[in-house]
């Protein structure tokens, strides 16, 4: 499992984790889409977009492995402004390429991208 060293552990302030410390000895833990629904708490909706913009500071509009990133926090972005950047995508592997999706981000958060 590759480590993204310089990557911000959490989101300061909160307990809104970005990655993980080690790998889990079953596997990584397959991303899906999950809904974000429109009553979504404030602290969820800054900690979608401070993951964000961790993302586009730290790697840009280039692909990047998913190594220690936390899947739950991708799963909240995955599908719309994260996408697969490898095809076949293998959403239980560390090792998987994903990239974020500009066109679809700067409509979603667009103080990211400011």
């Amino acid at each position: 499992m590759e480590k993204h060293r310089g990557f911000p552990g959490r989101l300061p302030g909160t307990d809104f984790q970005f990655v993980i410390r080690r790998a889990h000895k079953d596997g990584a833990t397959p991303l899906r889409a999950r809904e974000r629904f429109s009553d979504r708490r404030p602290p969820d909706r800054r900690a979608d977009e401070g993951f964000l913009q961790a993302l586009w500071d730290h790697f840009g509009e280039e692909p990047f492995v998913r190594g220690n990133l936390d899947a739950g926090r991708l799963s909240w972005l995955f599908e719309r402004e994260v996408i697969a950047a490898e095809d076949p995508f293998d959403p239980e592997s560390y090792d998987a390429l994903l990239q974020i999706n500009v066109k679809i981000a700067r409509v979603s958060f667009p103080d990211v991208f400011k």
